[in-house]
């Protein structure tokens, strides 16, 4: 059974006309899928619908994942300034009802898995930005979600920082196996994180090219350079320009 699924979805919005769609796609158990496509095709509003941030105004939206199964990392980090980092990624667990000792003791465990243990008191203005990012991320881990939606989480950060948190999720992915749905303007950075790479059209976007990317999860950082991964990458790259010239 598919995890979840947008089935011909439309979005509209009242004085900007439509954002999205026709579009469908239907995420399966564990899968990692990149969402490639110009600014404003509408990859953020798809991502919305699969969180049930929001509605579509026509098509339908199906979710296998139940309440609390489902986390969103967004671009910005999103933490609460005057928190530490532990409070900061204990937050989703009491929101659901957990004690506190029993939340925070699970929030030191998803710190340790991004490797930021010892940053436990740091309050984001003392965080560098892969570290905010790294705190966001257990955040969203720490809830053991079946659903995870990244929406362009690496977009404010330099590059080296970029490759490392890339291969720091797949680490954690292996270790839990949630489904993803990645959102990114970056080809090389969608074909390396994903086993499946969907290009949309300018918006209102559509589905205009998937690649299915045939290496194994987790990608080594070396296959950067292999002749396959540089072949595919130009393959999407070559299929977004075509899609955006249409």
């Amino acid at each position: 059974m598919p995890l979840a699924a947008l089935n011909a979805v439309e979005v509209d919005y009242p004085g900007r006309g439509r954002a999205l769609g026709p579009f469908s796609l239907t995420l399966e158990p564990g899968e990692i899928v990149a969402l490639v496509g110009p600014s404003g095709c509408g990859k953020s509003t798809a991502l919305r619908l699969l969180a049930g941030l929001e509605q579509p105004t026509s098509g339908r939206v199906e979710r296998a994942a139940g309440r609390g199964e489902t986390s969103v990392v967004f671009q910005a980090a999103t933490l609460m300034p005057w928190a530490g980092a532990l409070d900061n990624v204990a937050l989703p667990l009491e929101l659901a009802g957990s004690n506190r000792q029993a939340a925070r003791a699970k929030a030191e465990g998803a710190l340790a898995r991004v490797r930021l243990k010892g940053a436990r008191d740091a309050k984001p203005a003392q965080l560098s930005g892969g570290m905010a990012m790294r705190v966001s991320l257990a955040r969203a881990l720490v809830t053991e979600p079946r659903l995870l939606l990244l929406d362009e989480p690496f977009a404010a950060l330099d590059e080296i920082t970029r490759r490392a948190l890339a291969q720091d999720i797949h680490v954690l992915w292996a270790e839990s196996r949630p489904a993803i749905v990645f959102v990114t303007h970056n080809v090389e950075e969608a074909v390396f994180m994903a086993g499946r790479v969907l290009v949309m059209t300018p918006g209102p976007g559509r589905l205009a090219y998937e690649a299915r990317i045939d290496a194994p999860l987790p990608r080594p950082e070396h296959i950067r350079a292999s002749a396959r991964f540089r072949e595919q990458v130009e393959q999407v790259s070559a299929a977004l320009q075509q899609a955006m010239a249409a």
